[in-house]
């Protein structure tokens, strides 16, 4: 009994040494330092993960190197040291996989300038809000990019201080709907993070997402409302409503499968699948209740524009609205809405929950 124990041990130990060395060989770069990409590096450093964490600011370059990254919340708190480089240009090396954690109005100039580190074989994997693979396999080739929804939540607090707020999992998959040996690499590293799962509709797992946060970030960025008291206002849940019925159009005339959103929880054909009095009754029951159950909740869209930032909105609404000018599905909220959120960005227009009553939304 002794010896097969101390067989056990030592074949467990070589399974840990091998894992170890399969870690370190694998080079990663996470681009963008902000929560989602600075826990992601956290972790992966922690697992023994060769990783880089590029960062926009010196700032937070000099924090990493000081005193490390601090995550807390709701897994409790500690500090984790990783490499940290203030430019894309400043990795020391190619990279097997790079982990895009930018904002998706910035994701297309990364990928750029990550091109000169990708071998033929790397992989870029996109942890943005909103759809944007079409655009990186664009610059970087699709069989190079893996796309990736973010199933939990984070805040940054300041430079290298992150919050984890809520618990979750990433989902990973080939753009293509293709099987792809690549995948369980993928999902082995980011399970150090959160549970990983291999999606084999990863497009339409996006594209669910897409349409949440078009419905929560949209509003929210043209009324400066929290979400309770946004889905307290009839006029927003029917736009609410609305921009969910012209994505899944938009859907339908792309041939895309849309997954059930919210954790699984909201199916949208069944959801959208009548429009009875009681089918409605009962679609504005579910989204005032989802908006006393999130109420804090403020628009990341919004958040950008209270920092004299531009919103993620083309890669949101627009991403609806484009693939609905080329399938020719007219889109008029998603089209209305993207409009409003250019004119704040632009100065023009104010933030203000009259911005519901705008003529453009065709709602009276």
């Amino acid at each position: 009994m002794r010896l097969a124990a101390a067989i056990n041990a030592a074949l467990s130990r070589e399974e840990i040494r091998q894992t170890d060395m399969l870690h370190q060989e694998t080079s990663v770069a996470v681009i963008g330092a902000g929560a989602i990409g600075g826990i992601t590096a956290a972790y992966l450093g922690k697992a023994g993960w060769d990783v880089e964490l590029v960062c926009k600011h010196q700032q937070t370059v000099d924090r990493v190197a000081s005193s490390g990254l601090r995550v807390f919340g709701i897994r409790g708190e500690d500090v984790y040291r990783v490499k940290a480089v203030r430019q894309i240009a400043d990795l020391s090396s190619t990279k097997d996989v790079v982990l895009l954690a930018t904002k998706a109005d910035a994701c297309v100039e990364a990928a750029q300038e990550a091109l000169p580190f990708l071998r033929d074989t790397s992989v870029l994997v996109s942890l943005q809000n909103g759809i944007s693979e079409y655009r990186l396999a664009e610059i970087a080739g699709r069989e190079r990019v893996i796309g990736c929804v973010v199933g939990w939540g984070a805040t940054m607090h300041g430079p290298g201080e992150l919050e984890m707020t809520s618990e979750g999992e990433f989902v990973v998959g080939n753009i293509d709907h293709k099987p792809d040996s690549r995948l369980p690499r993928i999902q082995e590293m980011l399970s150090a993070v959160v549970p990983t799962r291999i999606s084999e509709n990863i497009m339409g797992e996006l594209y669910s997402k897409l349409i949440v946060n078009s419905c929560i970030n949209s509003l929210g960025a043209i009324t400066g409302l929290p979400l309770g008291k946004l889905l307290a206002i009839r006029k927003a849940r029917n736009l609410f409503i609305r921009i969910m019925e012209e994505a899944i159009h938009v859907a339908d005339a792309m041939g895309l499968r849309v997954e059930p959103g919210g954790g699984g929880k909201l199916d949208f054909y069944r959801f959208l699948g009548s429009t009875s009095l009681s089918a409605r009754f009962k679609q504005h029951v579910t989204i005032r209740a989802i908006g006393f159950k999130y109420r804090r909740i403020r628009s990341s869209s919004l958040q950008s524009l209270e920092r004299g930032r531009k919103t993620e909105v083309d890669f949101l609404n627009g991403y609806i609205t484009h693939m609905g000018r080329v399938h020719g599905i007219p889109t008029p909220v998603n089209d209305a809405l993207v409009t409003i959120i250019k004119e704040i960005e632009s100065g023009s227009r104010p933030i203000s929950p009259q911005n519901l009553h705008d003529t453009l939304l065709g709602l009276q």
